[in-house]
C-alpha cells in the first residue's frame, strides 16, 4: 500500500505542488509508451514510494487530471450554492414552522442536494476539502459535539502512562505501519499515531486494540492534518460506518462479512463463484485484509481513499461493491486459472496496480449492480448464527489443544505455538492445498506482522484462523 498527505507536511519533504489550493496537485512527467515495461520507482501524490510501470505512471497522470477537473464542479457549486454547501445540516420532515409548500420545496431540495453530493463524492473528493467533507457526511462531526470540546485532550492526560495489553501490541505495531514513509516512520509521526491509537482503546474497551487498526488510523492522520480530527474519524468509523463487532475479541463482525461476501460473489460473479469452489479457494483468504484494513494494505493510497471517499458518505455496503469489482475485472483471467497460487498472484498484481479509481469505482457500481444496506443487513443477520456457532466450536476445539500441548507462556512461544495449530490442523482430516497454504500464511503473518498473540490476549487478525476451521 502507498500512502497519503502527510498531516503536518515537514518542510524536509514537502512536496512542490500549486499555490492554488484548488488546483494544487502534483503531476509525474509523463513517458512515452514505447517503454511501458520499464520498471520505475517515484513518490505518489501522498509522499508514499511507489514501484511501478510506465503505464502506470501515465494512468495516475490522467486520474490527476480528472481530480482537478472534478474540482471545478465542487468550486463552481460553491460559488452557486455557497460556501461549504455540502456541512449544512439536513431539513428534518417536520419541518417546524413552515408552510405545507415551502415543506414540500425544502424537503426536495435537501434530496436534490443529497444526490448531487453522492453523485460529485463517487466522482472524488478533492484532497483539500476532503478533510471537512469528511468530518460531515460520516457524522464525525455531529458525534463529536456530543461531548465537552477538550474530551480528546482530557482523555490523553488520563491516560497517560497507562499500560494495557492494547497498548502493548500498539507498540509493537508502530515500527511496522508503513515503513520508510517519510513522516509515519518518524518519531513524531509515530508518537501522533500512538496516541490516536491507545486514545480510542481507553474510549471502547470492546475494541480496545485490533491489528489493521493501526494502517486505517495512519491514513486518517495524513488525510485529516489533526490528531483529533483522526480520532473522530477513527470513532464514526468503527462505530457508526461499519458493522458492529468487526474488530470486537472473536471479530465476529468480520466472519459475518466474509460469509456475506461469499454469498454476493456467488449471485454477481456465479462463473468466478463457482470455479474458485471447485478449486477449493476461499475467498475470505485475500478479502480478509480488504475488510479489516479497508483496502489500505491492497491498494494505492489515492485509490483507497476515492473508496473511503464513498465509504464515509454511503455505508459499508461499499466495501462489498469495491470487493466484487476486484474479481469482476480479472474475471476472464481467474476462470482460466487451475491452482490456488494463480489466484492469489492475479488478485495481489491487480490490486497493486489499481491506480486509476474511477475504473474501480464504475465496475463496484454500473457492473456489480445495486445493493441495498437492507439486503447486505438481512445477509448479516442470516450468517450471524452459523458465524457464532463455528467461533464458540473453535473456542472449544483451541482450548482442548492448549490442555494437550500445554502452551509455555513466554513471548517466544506466540509464533510457534500458532505454527503448531497450522501443522496440527493440516492433520486433521484437511485435503488438498491446505496444509500448503496454511504453512504459506504463516510466514506470510509473520513477515506482515499479523499473527494471534496468544500471551497478551490481544485479538491480532488473522485470516488462518477462520480459514482452519472452514
Amino acid at each position: 500500500m502507498f500512502g497519503a498527505q502527510t498531516h503536518s507536511e515537514p518542510s524536509n519533504w514537502r512536496r512542490n505542488t500549486s499555490s492554488n489550493p484548488k488546483t494544487s496537485t502534483t503531476t509525474i512527467k509523463t513517458i512515452a509508451k514505447k517503454t511501458h515495461n520499464l520498471s520505475v520507482k517515484f513518490q505518489d501524490l501522498y509522499s508514499f514510494s511507489v514501484e511501478g510501470n510506465i503505464d502506470d505512471v501515465n494512468v495516475l497522470n490522467e486520474v490527476r487530471e480528472r481530480v482537478r477537473q472534478q474540482g471545478k464542479e465542487w468550486w463552481a457549486l460553491e460559488a452557486s450554492k455557497g460556501a461549504n454547501w455540502y456541512l449544512q445540516p439536513q431539513l428534518s420532515v417536520s419541518g417546524e414552522g413552515l408552510t405545507v409548500p415551502s415543506k414540500i420545496s425544502a424537503i426536495a431540495s435537501t434530496i436534490t442536494s443529497a444526490m448531487t453530493l453522492k453523485k460529485l463524492i463517487r466522482k472524488g473528493i478533492p484532497p483539500v476539502l476532503r478533510p471537512k467533507v469528511w468530518l460531515s457526511v460520516s457524522g464525525a462531526t455531529k458525534k463529536r459535539s456530543t461531548v465537552p470540546l477538550s474530551y480528546y485532550n482530557d482523555l490523553l492526560v488520563a491516560i497517560e502512562g497507562k499500560v494495557t495489553p492494547a497498548t502493548m501490541q500498539i507498540d509493537h505495531d508502530l515500527p511496522r505501519t508503513f515503513p520508510c514513509h517519510p513522516w509515519l516512520d518518524t518519531p513524531e509521526g509515530k508518537a501522533a499515531l500512538r496516541r490516536v491509537l491507545v486514545a480510542y482503546s481507553f474510549r471502547d474497551s470492546d475494541v480496545g486494540y485490533c491489528q489493521g487498526l493501526n494502517y486505517i488510523a495512519a491514513l486518517l492522520l495524513l488525510v485529516m492534518k489533526t490528531e483529533e480530527d483522526a480520532f473522530w474519524m477513527l470513532a464514526v468509523l468503527l462505530e457508526n460506518v461499519l458493522v458492529n463487532d468487526c474488530y470486537t475479541d472473536n471479530l465476529s463482525g468480520c466472519h459475518v462479512e466474509q460469509r456475506v461476501f461469499r454469498d454476493l460473489l456467488a449471485k454477481k460473479c456465479p462463473r468466478i463463484s463457482a470455479h474458485l469452489e471447485a478449486m477449493e479457494f476461499d475467498v475470505s483468504l485475500v478479502a480478509t485484509e480488504w475488510f479489516l484494513c479497508l483496502f489500505s494494505k491492497s491498494l494505492p493510497s489515492e485509490t483507497t481513499l476515492r473508496v473511503w471517499d464513498v465509504l464515509f458518505n454511503e455505508g459499508a455496503k461499499v466495501l462489498f461493491h469495491v470487493a466484487l469489482a476486484i474479481f469482476k475485472m480479472k474475471e476472464e483471467e481467474l476462470l482460466r486459472t487451475h491452482q490456488i497460487g494463480d489466484v492469489i498472484a492475479i488478485i495481489q498484481s491487480t490490486t497493486h496496480h489499481l491506480f486509476d479509481p474511477d475504473q474501480l469505482l464504475t465496475v463496484a457500481f454500473d457492473k456489480i449492480g445495486s445493493m441495498t444496506a437492507n439486503t447486505i443487513t438481512k445477509q448479516r443477520k442470516k450468517q450471524e448464527p452459523a458465524v457464532m456457532a463455528e467461533l464458540d466450536q473453535r473456542l472449544r476445539r483451541l482450548n482442548s489443544l492448549k490442555d494437550r500441548r500445554k502452551i509455555a507462556k513466554n513471548d517466544h512461544s506466540d509464533r510457534s505455538s500458532f505454527f503448531f495449530v497450522c501443522i496440527l490442523h493440516s492433520n486433521l482430516g484437511f485435503g488438498g492445498y491446505k496444509p500448503i497454504i496454511l504453512v504459506f500464511f504463516f510466514f506470510l503473518q509473520c513477515m506482515n506482522g499479523f499473527y494471534w498473540n496468544e500471551q497478551s490476549k490481544v485479538h491480532t487478525y488473522d485470516s488462518i484462523d477462520s480459514y482452519i476451521w472452514d
